[in-house]
């Protein structure tokens, strides 16, 4: 099995707790909202990283995921609609030995925020990438958000939406993210498991979280989320592994030309070589995106887990690099001299 080294860890200062990140503000979310696990699940995984919490940066933009910095005891900024990856971009490029985290929504990441998501994708800053997926606009009262399935009746779409709706896995694929998962609240040591995982990637990390809105859109994934359900309706990506699932492990996923389908493993007419077998490793992007699109077509499990993990170089390393090698050439160079070069002159 091919893997790839995690980076190294720093020796910690001192011993941290979830408790260390745990800020003093009162954490104002809807009594049951998803968002509650995924802040614990983060506080619990960011002791073992052994970084000094100082050297925590969580960025979030607008939405009820937004909050996020507020209830960590790190550093954080709370900034504008869709904007977080420009603000975590420049922290990132200003100081590269900084943890730097961006908290979003799917309304903020993917509607006003678009252009930013797609761009910080691309460019692979060291930066990790958490998006609460819950398939409405939640702060604002329920409207119909880029995520929504066809059809969805809120507040702003009484007869039922009639757009697309993104499919965040793909987006983040198809603008080159070198790390793409997808996890769930519900499922704590999962979720637990892939932030370690994005942290361990060296680039820009997205990871897509099934989030519940149990106010304006509950049970949204509960097909996906709960007891029983959930076996006979998602398929988890392991490294090396054939596309196994089902509650006894009895169905599989092959390829009929260029089709996925579901088979059955206890006919006796498909084995586990008939299925296709996951590889997050691998330079192209075909299968992850093949993975990314089963949840749009009926019948077929969502992929839950690692659906692509490369290495590329990171763009904040690149930047460094010019500017050495800018200074070798020229200098430090003289700020007051660039500006007072050649003719001037004095407006009266």
């Amino acid at each position: 099995m091919k893997k790839r080294a995690s980076r190294p860890i720093p020796v910690a200062v001192q011993t941290l707790t979830k408790g260390d990140f745990t800020s003093d503000q009162d954490v104002r979310w809807c009594p049951g909202c998803g968002d509650y696990s995924i802040l614990a699940q983060t506080q619990r995984i960011l002791p073992d990283l052994g970084i000094p919490k100082e050297d925590f940066v969580f960025i979030s933009g607008i939405g009820c995921s937004s909050r996020f910095p507020y209830y960590m005891n790190t550093y954080g900024f709370h900034t504008i609609h869709g904007r977080a990856p420009t603000i975590a971009a420049g922290v990132k490029a200003a100081n590269p030995d900084l943890s730097v985290w961006v908290i979003t929504g799917d309304g903020d990441a993917l509607s006003i925020g678009g252009n930013h998501f797609i761009h910080l994708m691309r460019r692979n800053l060291d930066i990790n990438v958490l998006l609460f997926n819950n398939r409405i606009y939640g702060l604002t009262k329920g409207q119909y958000s880029p995520t929504s399935e066809q059809g969805k009746k809120t507040y702003s779409t009484p007869m039922g939406s009639i757009d697309n709706p993104f499919n965040p896995i793909s987006l983040a694929l198809a603008s080159g993210a070198t790390f793409v998962a997808r996890s769930l609240d519900r499922d704590p040591e999962h979720l637990r498991s892939v932030i370690k995982s994005a942290f361990d990637h060296k680039g820009t990390s997205f990871i897509e979280i099934y989030q519940n809105c149990n106010v304006y859109n509950d049970g949204a994934f509960f097909t996906y989320t709960e007891k029983e359900t959930k076996a006979d309706n998602t398929v988890f990506l392991q490294h090396g592994e054939p596309l196994v699932f089902g509650k006894d492990g009895d169905k599989g996923i092959c390829l009929n030309g260029f089709k996925p389908e579901v088979v059955s493993l206890s006919d006796g007419t498909h084995s586990n070589g008939d299925l296709i077998t996951h590889d997050q490793f691998t330079e192209d992007r075909t299968l992850a995106y093949f993975l990314s699109r089963m949840t749009e077509v009926p019948g077929l499990p969502h992929p839950i887990g690692i659906f692509r993990s490369v290495e590329h170089p990171c763009y904040e390393g690149m930047m460094t690099e010019q500017i050495n090698t800018a200074k070798e050439r020229m200098g430090d160079g003289d700020l007051d001299a660039l500006l007072n070069e050649g003719d001037t002159w004095v407006v009266e």
